[in-house]
């Protein structure tokens, strides 16, 4: 059960015998990649004890403070878990979320409502075409890339290895997102290898918390189907795969190490011959 920071804090000096159980900057980094957060966090809010002295999954209750000033208490798994399919700053807030959901106003005499009946589970998509599990394709459902670095990332590699660029789907066993097949930012068919490439977002949104989850369901899909993964993570984000690179942007030191890490998943035989 989540318990006051100052209880926990009690707690952890007296579990590890020190009046300072984690020193300020121990965990900077894993809070790096959630830039919202830590703009919501005020350590005179909370005792004084600063963010990155608090373990991301500790069950502690914090206060924090959404830019419009509204207070709030959350544990840290509840707050980074709180981005779900909005893609706006009030998702980090409840206060903020429930505003931009504004409740009906029912007139008159207060009324029992009818229940409405419970929507039937979406339909898959029938527009994916029936093709063996793993097979690449070009899909007419994926969506447009969703940054101009991913663009540029496309066009450096194109310029380091060739690939067909128009290959954006890979067929996979199980059903995600209403689909059974999956839309990588890069498609390697002759290589089997899936190129992603992840960013916070503009309100530090992207890939964290519940949409780090779906990565990672992704990434199981493509490695069930017999595909790799390899992720470019910027932004302080930490890698979640094997093979994942983190990068500072898009540039010739790191298409370098992602034609690297080709070579150390495929061989440098194999990964040798489709270099330009």
């Amino acid at each position: 059960m989540p318990e006051p920071v100052m209880q926990w804090w009690a707690r952890r000096q007296f579990s590890r015998g020190r009046a300072v159980p984690y020193e300020v900057g121990t965990y900077r980094t894993g809070w790096a990649a959630y830039p919202e957060l830590v703009r919501q966090y005020h350590p005179e809010l909370n005792h004084g004890i600063a963010l990155s002295q608090i373990p991301l999954a500790a069950d502690v209750l914090l206060c924090w403070e959404c830019p419009l000033g509204h207070r709030f208490a959350a544990t840290p798994t509840e707050q980074r878990e709180r981005p779900g399919p909005v893609r706006r700053r009030s998702a980090w807030c409840p206060e903020c979320s429930a505003l931009a959901r504004p409740q009906p106003v029912v007139l008159g005499e207060a009324r029992a409502l009818p229940r409405r009946p419970r929507r039937p589970a979406p339909a898959l998509c029938t527009k994916t075409p029936d093709l063996p599990t793993g097979t690449a394709f070009v899909s007419v459902c994926a969506p447009r890339p969703a940054s101009a670095a991913e663009g540029r990332l496309r066009a450096e590699l194109a310029a380091a290895i060739a690939f067909d660029p128009t290959v954006n789907a890979v067929k996979v066993a199980r059903p995600f997102f209403r689909h059974t097949e999956v839309w990588p930012d890069i498609v390697l068919p002759e290589l089997r290898i899936a190129v992603e490439y992840d960013t916070v977002g503009r309100h530090g949104l992207e890939h964290v918390g519940k949409r780090q989850d779906a990565d990672l369901r992704k990434d199981r899909a493509l490695r069930a189907a017999g595909w790799e993964v390899i992720r470019l993570r910027t932004g302080k984000l930490e890698p979640l795969g094997p093979h994942d690179l983190a990068v500072s942007s898009v540039n010739a030191k790191s298409i370098a190490r992602l034609v690297e890490q080709l070579r150390t998943i495929r061989g440098a035989l194999m990964v040798d011959a489709y270099l330009r």
